[in-house]
């Protein structure tokens, strides 16, 4: 049984989506606040803190996880917020995501194997000592 979703939750969802690439970080806590889910996820599977960790807002990842989002959750293709984050070299994230629990092990590939991949020393380092 399928059902047409309401077009104004499409469009809530959307708005939703566009302020964690942006960061908007007051924005999204204000929407979780008022009920919206923390885990939300687009149709690719990315979640709330996937877009805000890939595009480099670490206040908003940070806004997230303080109110329960799972730092952990992968996409449609296995990959995780951190591992999304050593891909685009966004370290501000990468430390808000460790803080918040995130796994570097987690994923395909994992934040890990991403390190690995593009010899980030520091951050295989920084991953060992957790």
């Amino acid at each position: 049984m399928s059902e047409t979703p309401d077009s104004e939750v499409v469009e809530l969802a959307s708005r939703i989506f566009d302020l964690a690439r942006q960061g908007d970080a007051e924005a999204l806590a204000a929407y979780i606040d008022a009920g919206a889910p923390v885990n939300l996820t687009n149709d690719k599977g990315d979640s709330l803190v996937m877009l805000a960790a890939y595009h480099g807002h670490a206040a908003a990842v940070a806004a997230l996880v303080d109110r329960g989002a799972d730092p952990n959750r992968p996409n449609d293709r296995g990959q995780t917020p951190l591992a999304g984050a050593v891909f685009k070299g966004e370290d501000a994230v990468i430390r808000a995501l460790l803080a918040a629990g995130a796994d570097p092990e987690a994923g395909t590939p994992s934040a890990v194997d991403t390190a690995r991949m593009f010899g980030k020393a520091d951050l295989l380092e920084l991953f060992g000592s957790r």
